[in-house]
């Protein structure tokens, strides 16, 4: 029977994405918690893995460009982190709007929504942060308008006033996230259905 180590490697290699991201919880199907902790310890020493955070390994990847092995992969570190702590998260509202071609500053700070505390961590030196969001926000976390909820939450009620913005929307977003947006409007501020509303029957900025 292989080790709690091989089992262990045989699961990362078993990922469809080689810069998966995991955690101790990812593994303890395959033995107790002490018995984890100890393989992935030596898994570390041997460079099979590397930590890149507390309680976070990847499987360190040669990049031919740099010539060593790549940074951790970000969005990977935070699945990992979602997936270990059961939390729910939504980008947060800057990067959204960015994104969504509704703002030009570039956020210089990976950030996110979560409902749970607001924190920041580090990840081989990325520090992602997570703001607390009211549970209506968060109710919107895995639907098809997530990004422009968000969007709109941070632009304020002055975004339902702008023309740019109802137009760029009304043109740019596809018929799911307009239908998700009206069906789910009550979930929103009173000033953002009116503008929801013009986007979503394609109407466009009032003349």
């Amino acid at each position: 029977m292989a080790s709690v180590a091989g089992r262990i490697m045989q699961r990362v290699s078993e990922q469809p994405n080689r810069r998966w991201v995991c955690t101790p919880k990812d593994f303890l199907d395959l033995g107790e918690r002490q018995a984890v902790d100890k393989a992935l310890s030596r898994l570390v020493q041997s460079g099979q893995l590397r930590r890149v955070g507390h309680g976070f390994y990847d499987r360190p990847v040669l990049s031919e460009l740099l010539g060593r092995a790549a940074p951790m992969n970000l969005e990977a570190a935070v699945d990992a982190l979602v997936r270990r702590d059961g939390i729910r998260i939504m980008p947060n509202g800057l990067v959204a709007a960015n994104g969504l071609g509704l703002t030009n500053p570039v956020p210089t700070h990976v950030s996110y929504l979560t409902h749970g505390h607001s924190s920041t961590l580090n990840f081989a030196k990325r520090t992602p942060r997570f703001q607390h969001a009211s549970p209506r926000t968060m109710s919107w976390t895995g639907k098809p308008a997530q990004l422009v909820v968000s969007a709109l939450l941070w632009l304020g009620p002055h975004a339902s006033k702008d023309p740019k913005v109802c137009s760029m929307l009304t043109h740019r977003l596809p018929v799911e996230v307009k239908q998700d947006l009206m069906a789910n409007r009550h979930h929103l501020p009173g000033w953002a259905h009116p503008l929801v509303q013009r986007i979503a029957s394609g109407l466009g900025p009032p003349e």
